[in-house]
């Protein structure tokens, strides 16, 4: 929220510094989230007359100006603006004038001088120039009341300050100046300027017929018909100037005072095109199958959970959320309907985002606005109708009022113990009665109990632990001891047997990749090409049209991350994520981590394309490859053995991918991205990726001693010949699962060879043999290589190669 410190000055005036009121906002829970002012430092800029202006002799698009300054001597200005006209009353920089700094940052001085031989002593300046706003298609003309030479800051207020508020969903009460205002007072003990709105005179009995058909939909509804309207007059320059500093731009004066009477005390309004409204007005829940086309031009299909507006013939108005374009006003307007209503929060709560827009109208309702005030705040906004838009026959009804389901206040008990208890300060009854009071609330004392009323503004106060927060805030959070824990504050340690995540990415840093973070939040186009996913989980409220699933796969988020990179020009990109994935599991009950329905596990992924390694002095160059990807995520498991078999992925090419596995589990998959879709995403280089399961990762067995053989290892060399499918873990398996009495040490595969039209190859493999407790005979080292080779024949077909 955001509004001018003048305007709060207005309703409460505490001996506070900007700053000081700003800090004492922040720490009552009211989050000042910045402060600046209404316009840069400016010098030297006053108010001017244009008395003559004349064609510039020498140039077709200036003209020469003669402005009054309010002195004896007339200022000669040449100026090229489309609107220099005599008459109007312009900002005019003095010569030694300080203008805003350009965008260099540098200072601009206005000195004498000479455009096309005529002296020009000054400038005329437009909003841009001034950096008021954007406009520079001439100049700011000012009021024609204004004083001559008066200074510009002064006339415009723009010493002025705005202030950005960051509200709790808690705070609705503050949602409009006044309603700060009304915290400040009862913070600092200032007096509070309430407003009072003196009843417009009736001038006629004319009434429209409402009726209130959901009670759970609206509680309170008030109108008032307001006849023979001028809506092409002018609004007014200072509530446009409110407007703008609440960063609300001015429309038309009839929707300006609506807005300006809810930023000033917190009521979204409606004015109705009376005479576009067919007989009476219904306020009722939605029906399947009705269309309403909104203020902002959108259409929206209705149902029966959409509060609505109707009249004899269609749905006028989506209730506490937007009015309808049937029913607008316009600059044909001549009778209007002003309506204020209440209407219950949770029947507001989320519409508006149901049709991916919110307003400022939603925002409140769904927090909660005051229903005792909804005759007060029309009679505010028919004095301003009248005031503004009125004319000789302006004429005004009376305002109806319906009641159907007013909130009640309940009563809730404080008790002062635990007032203390909970704020971990001493408190008195008295002191907590008197900070409740100065926020409106009614307060009865009985024996250290406080028995509590809030006021009808005040939805956010339903327990006791609500009153001690009000009592905090007045008391100040600055103000609470500093009382350290008596229980020791230890960190939690992790078992020996896990590895802490971020250990994980340590390691990744170490082998050279980037970490990346990304949404959650995915293209349904990822999913459905780089996951197989044709379901994926929707979101309900995407904060984006490309951001609409969950996603379940990591992958789609680094090849973005990689196309972002190389439309930069990197040629070397290693990135890697650990993030969640999501992922539909009828298995998954409901607890405190998990959603039912669903599982989330933590993935690692990552992408590898470019050079393998930086370049550097010795000219070596190659590029990435599945085997690089692969010792990656070797050396990440070490000392644990991962095995690859071939495999396919929607995303990875097939015959260059292979699921990965981990004791006899599958954890990921590791390969090159797919042809397909290296071109639909205008990659310029293939990636390697490779994606596992976190856990198995930071699972870790722990270490156990063993001791080092005394006795010198024995190593054999053997050659088999096998068939060209079977691969090196094939080998390896059927290798270490030879029954040799735990003699095998080691088994490496040192060369492969293919002989010239075969279908085998031969595959050479370095046995190293040991034992613990003796001296390894020639016996025991043959018996153990023929058990090898007799497992290599039996389960591969493979033939010792002579």
């Amino acid at each position: 929220m955001q509004f001018p410190e003048s305007w709060l000055r207005e309703f409460c005036n505490p001996p506070l510094s900007t700053q000081q009121l700003a800090d004492t906002l922040t720490m009552a829970g009211l989050e000042v989230e910045e402060l600046r002012p209404v316009a840069p430092p400016f010098s030297g800029v006053v108010v001017g007359e244009i008395v003559t202006a004349g064609q510039h002799p020498n140039a077709e698009r200036l003209r020469v100006c003669e402005v009054d300054v309010g002195k004896a001597e007339r200022l000669t200005i040449v100026c090229g603006a489309a609107n220099a006209r005599a008459g109007i009353k312009v900002p005019l920089a003095t010569v030694g004038a300080q203008l805003p700094p350009a965008e260099d940052g540098k200072p601009f001085t206005i000195g004498v001088g000479k455009l096309r031989g005529v002296e020009s002593y000054g400038m005329l300046c437009s909003a841009r120039e001034l950096q008021l706003s954007e406009d520079h298609s001439g100049l700011l003309e000012l009021p024609q009341d204004a004083k001559l030479g008066l200074d510009v800051r002064v006339l415009l207020d723009l010493d002025d300050t705005l202030f950005t508020l960051k509200l709790t969903p808690n705070l609705a009460h503050c949602l409009s100046v006044f309603g700060v205002a009304r915290e400040l007072s009862a913070l600092t003990g200032a007096p509070l300027q309430s407003p009072t709105f003196t009843p417009v005179a009736t001038s006629l009995n004319d009434v429209l017929p409402v009726n209130i058909a959901a009670p759970d939909l609206c509680g309170r509804f008030s109108g008032r018909i307001v006849r023979n309207v001028n809506p092409m007059a002018k609004t007014p320059q200072w509530m446009v100037d409110r407007l703008a500093r609440c960063g609300q731009r001015s429309v038309t004066p009839l929707v300006d005072i609506s807005n300006y009477v809810m930023f000033e005390v917190g009521r979204p309004s409606h004015i109705f095109d009376f005479d576009k409204i067919h007989g009476g007005l219904e306020v009722r829940w939605g029906r399947a199958g009705e269309r309403l086309k909104l203020l902002n031009g959108s259409t929206v299909e209705l149902d029966d959970s959409v509060g609505v507006i109707a009249d004899e013939q269609a749905v006028e108005s989506l209730a506490g959320i937007m009015g309808g374009d049937a029913t607008a006003v316009s600059d044909e307007t001549r009778h209007v309907y002003v309506e204020a209503a209440f209407w219950w929060p949770r029947s507001i709560a989320g519409r508006s985002r149901r049709f991916n827009f919110s307003t400022d109208a939603g925002h409140r309702f769904e927090r909660g606005v005051d229903p005792a005030t909804t005759c007060e705040h029309i009679e505010r906004i028919t004095q301003l109708i009248v005031e503004i838009c009125g004319t000789p026959n302006t004429q005004v009804g009376p305002t109806t009022d319906q009641q159907s389901a007013m909130p009640q206040a309940a009563p809730v008990v404080l008790r002062v113990d635990r007032v203390c208890k909970v704020l971990g300060m001493t408190l008195t009854q008295e002191q907590c009665a008197t900070a409740l009071r100065a926020l409106g609330l009614e307060v009865q004392e009985s024996s250290r109990k406080l028995i509590v009323t809030a006021p009808s503004y005040r939805f956010d106060l339903q327990i006791e632990e609500d009153l001690i927060e009000e009592i905090a805030r007045v008391v100040g959070y600055d103000k609470l001891p500093d009382t350290p824990p008596i229980a020791p504050v230890t960190a939690r340690i992790l078992p020996e047997a896990r590895r802490n995540p971020y250990a994980v990415r340590h390691a990744m840093a170490g082998l050279g990749y980037q970490e990346t973070i990304n949404f959650s939040f995915v293209e349904e186009r990822w999913e459905r090409e780089l996951a197989g996913n044709a379901s994926p989980i929707r979101l309900l409220n995407p904060i984006a049209s490309q951001m609409s699933v969950m996603r379940s796969t990591l992958i789609g988020s680094l090849i973005q991350v990689l196309k972002f990179n190389q439309d930069r020009k990197a040629q070397r990109v290693r990135v890697f994520e650990v993030g969640r994935v999501f992922l539909r599991d009828p298995s998954v009950q409901n607890s405190d981590e998990t959603v039912q329905g669903f599982d989330q596990p933590m993935r690692l992924s990552a992408l590898a394309t470019g050079l393998s390694d930086a370049p550097d002095w010795t000219g070596a160059k190659r590029e990435v490859d599945f085997y690089d990807a692969k010792g990656d995520m070797q050396a990440l498991f070490a000392p644990l053995s991962l095995r690859f078999e071939a495999a396919d992925h929607p995303a990875l090419h097939p015959g260059r991918c292979a699921r990965v596995w981990l004791q006899d589990r599958p954890i990921g998959f590791v390969g090159e991205l797919h042809p397909q879709w290296c071109q639909a995403y205008e990659l310029n280089q293939t990636p390697i990726l490779f994606e596992i399961d976190l856990e198995p990762l930071v699972s870790r067995q722990v270490p156990v001693f063993s001791g080092v053989s005394k006795f010198q290892a024995v190593e054999r060399d053997i050659a088999v010949l096998v068939e060209e499918s079977v691969s090196h873990d094939d080998l390896m398996r059927v290798i270490w699962a030879a029954p040799v009495q735990g003699l095998l040490r080691q088994a490496n595969l040192f060369d492969i060879y293919r002989p010239a039209n075969s279908s085998e190859k031969s595959m050479a493999i370095r046995l190293s043999l040991n034992s613990d407790g003796r001296a390894l005979t020639d016996v025991e080292i043959d018996a153990s290589v023929a058990t090898v080779l007799a497992e290599l024949s039996d389960k591969l077909g493979a033939k010792q190669r002579a």
